[in-house]
């Protein structure tokens, strides 16, 4: 299995993957830098652990594709 196959620009997936991992981020520093309620801050995270496991579904279909 080769890493270098995660890197195809042309597919959606890839674009789709990078996105999710993105986004993963922002909210994972949302939720680190702000002080929000409770509950916001628990869908916060788990919307952020949501995104995460979706983004590596992807990047494993991209390299075993």
């Amino acid at each position: 299995m080769k890493l270098s196959r995660l890197v195809q620009p042309r597919n959606p997936l890839f674009w789709l993957m990078v996105v999710l991992n993105l986004l993963s981020m922002v909210l994972a520093w949302v939720t680190h830098t702000q002080s929000p309620v409770a509950f916001v801050s628990s869908v916060i995270v788990l919307f952020t652990i949501g995104n995460a496991v979706l983004g590596a579904y992807l990047m494993w279909r991209l390299v075993n594709s």
